[in-house]
């Protein structure tokens, strides 16, 4: 299968596009907005096509040429403004939505956040965030595509555990980046785990054992 990653230059989107090409089971195409995140995935022998988020659906859609699944999983970052959250998170999440429909692209594969489609549990600080997770993730639910929508807790940078919480109304809990990166990954490998949004926290079943009972379910 042929992934590309919106947001590979990120924390999570890194490490998936690492796993994906340590693993050889599918070949990574990075897309990322800088020149020299270009260079600096090529010169590890990485697939990577430039486009920015804020430009147009049709230069997103230029680096889904051949691809048959897209991860998501790019973010304004917390040192910047609510503009770019609703420029990056909402707008950005829109337009890579419409790009892969037009593209052809079939299996999506969505990083949102925990708690966003319950408004009642958003913190006044996080209000912009959250809503712009909650109508991206609606905008994926309302299109053609085949989408798998993550919303994880809240991110450590610590080492994974390799077990995990797949599940819907699951309480707000932490859990490590690589544990998020490892389980997007592994999920491609479960393509009729399909047309849906669950939680993803910390837990104590291993995220292949979860993956099957999320496919069995």
């Amino acid at each position: 299968m042929n992934v590309l990653v919106v947001g590979a230059n990120g924390q999570i989107g890194k490490m998936v596009v690492e796993k994906l090409q340590e693993g050889k089971q599918h070949n990574v195409r990075a897309m990322v907005r800088k020149e020299e995140q270009v260079a600096d995935f090529k010169s590890k022998g990485i697939e990577a096509r430039l486009a920015d988020l804020e430009g147009s659906v049709d230069a997103i859609q230029a680096t889904m040429k051949d691809i048959d699944a897209v991860v998501f999983s790019a973010g304004s970052g917390g040192s910047t403004g609510y503009d770019k959250t609703i420029l990056i998170d909402l707008d950005g999440a829109a337009k890579t939505i419409e790009a892969a429909e037009k593209a052809g692209v079939k299996r999506f594969i969505m990083v949102s956040s925990i708690a966003s489609n319950h408004r009642e549990k958003w913190s006044e600080d996080m209000k912009p965030y959250m809503a712009a997770k909650f109508y991206a993730d609606q905008m994926l639910e309302k299109s053609g595509l085949d989408y798998l929508i993550f919303r994880p807790g809240m991110l450590e940078n610590k080492p994974g555990t390799g077990n995990v919480k797949i599940g819907t109304e699951t309480a707000i809990r932490a859990i490590p980046r690589e544990d998020v990166a490892s389980t997007i990954v592994s999920a491609l490998d479960y393509p009729t785990i399909s047309r849906q949004a669950v939680d993803l926290i910390s837990g104590d079943t291993s995220i292949e054992e979860a993956l099957k009972k999320l496919w069995l379910n």
